[in-house]
């Protein structure tokens, strides 16, 4: 229980601290979320979705799960997606993943880790379109990163072919999907330029991506 205090500590002198800067801060948090980005990223502590873009709470609508996915059985982030475009009226979706991805790592390696292997079967079948590619890449770790890169492009295209974004854009909502991966290194964000605002831009720019990666 000890640590857990320790985070109620943490929150009170957080919020005072807050207070002290911004005065008003909460009462304005508490009136309306006015998001312009949706972030769609991985649950890995090590990635805080805010503090790696500098917004403040309020300003970034986040879902996260392992490996980043988007999966058009996934309730939760459908819901989520739904909420954040068509009521919330984001205007930008950000996938964003990162190097170094534990649930990359073990979908690649097939690392057997018990039920999370199924939702990883995902990745591996990322893996099985790029499966050439990859195994080109002598090095693990730079085979793991490129595999980061091509799973955040398969989710992009993921996200462009709901009915929640495909509606969006047919209703002529200003909304772009966007590529990137975090790097855990350095910090720094690296824009992979899958970046889709309209149903016809999907397949152009998925093969520019792509042939800049593999170029």
């Amino acid at each position: 229980m000890h640590s857990l205090q320790q985070l109620f500590d943490n929150n009170r002198e957080w919020s005072e601290r807050v207070v002290q800067q911004d005065p008003s801060f909460f009462e304005r948090l508490s009136q309306q979320q006015t998001p312009k980005y949706l972030w769609i990223g991985c649950a890995d502590s090590r990635v805080p979705a805010n503090q790696i873009v500098g917004l403040d709470p309020g300003e970034l609508f986040v879902h996260r799960n392992v490996a980043n996915l988007v999966v058009h059985s996934d309730l939760n982030c459908l819901s989520v997606m739904q909420f954040a475009i068509e009521v919330l009226k984001v205007e930008h979706v950000i996938v964003c993943g990162h190097y170094g991805c534990g649930g990359v790592a073990a979908a690649l390696f097939h690392k057997e880790l018990g039920l999370i292997e199924n939702w990883l079967r995902y990745i591996q079948d990322v893996a099985i379109i790029h499966q050439e590619q990859l195994d080109a890449i002598e090095v693990p770790r730079e085979r793991c990163d490129r595999l980061c890169e091509l799973n955040v492009m398969e989710q992009v295209m993921n996200v462009c072919r709901t009915t929640i974004v495909r509606d969006a854009w047919r209703n002529g909502q200003k909304l772009a999907v966007h590529g990137w991966v975090y790097a855990l290194n350095d910090g720094r964000l690296r824009d992979l330029e899958m970046n889709v605002s309209n149903t016809d831009e999907m397949i152009l720019c998925y093969e520019s991506t792509l042939g800049k990666l593999l170029g």
